[in-house]
């Protein structure tokens, strides 16, 4: 006897799954230094555990696009990699949910600060600057 595991939704015979990637934005990863650059032209908000940049795009799509970095203040190669990771993965988590279609967005890690701290105290410091950086601010 085959079971459908508990987290499955029952979809049921001629049904379709819902479409959960219809309705969220595209989330891409920003690799040219243009584009870093002109985030760091835009706005920013800082938190203890991270700087967040953004910008407007203007061009009418419902991609968002993100940027991690790290510089060498931050610690060897160990510690801006492990900061990284946990920017990336605040990143998933959060960017399609509270970034604004249309935006670029970069993630700066800080000092001892992005690597050690509080996974959940990090979520929340990069919900509170997202929600910041909106487009009336």
């Amino acid at each position: 006897m085959i079971s459908t595991p508990p987290e499955a939704p029952d979809i049921g015979a001629g049904k379709t799954p819902p479409a959960a990637s219809a309705c969220a934005p595209v989330v891409e990863v920003m690799r040219k230094r243009a584009d870093f650059l002109a985030c760091a032209r835009a706005r920013r908000q800082g938190t203890g555990t991270m700087l967040v940049q953004g910008r407007d795009r203007c061009d009418g799509t419902a991609l968002i696009r993100v940027g991690f970095t790290c510089s060498k203040k931050v610690g060897n190669a160990v510690t801006r990699n492990r900061a990284k990771r946990r920017l990336r993965a605040l990143a998933r988590e959060l960017i399609p949910v509270v970034g604004r279609p249309g935006w670029d967005y970069v993630l700066i890690g800080r000092a001892e600060a992005t690597a050690t701290r509080p996974y959940d105290e990090l979520r929340r410091d990069l919900a509170h600057a997202l929600r910041r950086l909106g487009p009336d601010k």
